[in-house]
């Protein structure tokens, strides 16, 4: 990684070894919690669960986090590429279908070198969609499973929750990216994702203008049938402390999700997923606790 950090599109360019940029940690990867966890999308999750790598600081630190106690600090244990790799083979061993980067970006050079010489499981990059180009270009080969969020198509709303206002830009050249990467997904006979890109939508009380215009975009981008999966999720938990927003201190209702549902089903996206409404719970949000570290 270069001194001067341009890992993510927000540029910094500050030296990550004596300072903090955006993403408000130092150049070594700081890890949270690693561990086989059982609430992804079911061709992730598996029966034995993913194998769950999950990076403190975010480049995003979104209003709305549910995981906000390591998204914006370092909470967590400093660990090397050699211990990056050396965790995921433990994981491996405990039956993990995959090794699952959760919020890698900013630490997106030591984690391409844990990842030289490839692994015997599809390795997930798991992401908020704000990625730059370059910085996936130097992950082709080394990841098989792309799972981005797609959050806003609306500027202002990303501007309002994310501080990033070309969020919308930016997440549709790294989904292209993406697929260029990957190709159309491809599971095996247990249904596990081998590789691909599967997309996330996390609908927001109070805006689903931005849900519809999300389901429109990735319908154009890839119109065909078995280009990418896609997700509609309602796990939408308020826990923060965002009362500068009202709209976001509330759970989805019922009603919000079923127009949701609605409008993906007649979008004419066929391949993916949807949440039932019960996901919107704090108890689906693991422990930080450095367990695996």
């Amino acid at each position: 990684m270069s001194e001067m950090c341009t890992l993510c599109p927000r540029r910094c360019g500050v030296d990550r070894t004596v300072s903090h940029g955006f993403c408000q940690v130092a150049a070594q990867p700081v890890v949270a919690r690693a561990a086989l966890h059982f609430f992804e999308e079911p061709c992730i999750s598996g029966e034995r669960g993913s194998g769950a790598v999950f990076f403190s600081g975010c480049n995003l630190r979104c209003v709305f986090c549910q995981n906000h106690t390591i998204s914006r600090s370092e909470s967590g244990k400093k660990v090397s590429p050699e211990r990056l790799r050396e965790i995921y083979f433990e994981l491996i061993a405990q039956g993990a279908h995959n090794i699952n980067l959760v919020t890698p970006s900013h630490f997106a050079g030591a984690v391409a070198q844990s990842l030289e010489g490839g692994l015997p499981v599809p390795v997930v990059w798991n992401c908020g969609g704000y990625e730059s180009v370059e910085t996936l270009r130097m992950l082709e080969g080394k990841v098989q499973v792309y799972l981005p969020d797609f959050k806003y198509t609306n500027s202002l709303l990303a501007k309002k929750y994310s501080a990033a206002p070309d969020y919308p830009r930016v997440a549709e050249a790294a989904l292209l990216e993406m697929y260029r990467q990957t190709g159309n997904w491809q599971a095996d006979e247990d249904g596990i994702l081998q590789k691909g890109v599967l997309i996330r939508h996390l609908v927001l009380p109070g805006n689903l203008p931005n849900t519809f215009g999300v389901i429109d975009r990735v319908r154009a981008l890839f119109p065909e049938p078995g280009q990418v999966l896609f997700s509609l999720m309602s796990q939408y938990t308020p826990v923060c402390d965002t009362p500068q927003y009202p709209e976001l201190c509330r759970t989805l209702t019922p009603q919000e999700y079923e127009l949701a549902q609605q409008y993906l089903f007649d979008s004419g996206l066929e391949d993916g997923f949807v949440q039932d409404m019960e996901s919107a719970d704090e108890s689906y949000i693991p422990a930080f606790d450095g367990t695996g570290v």
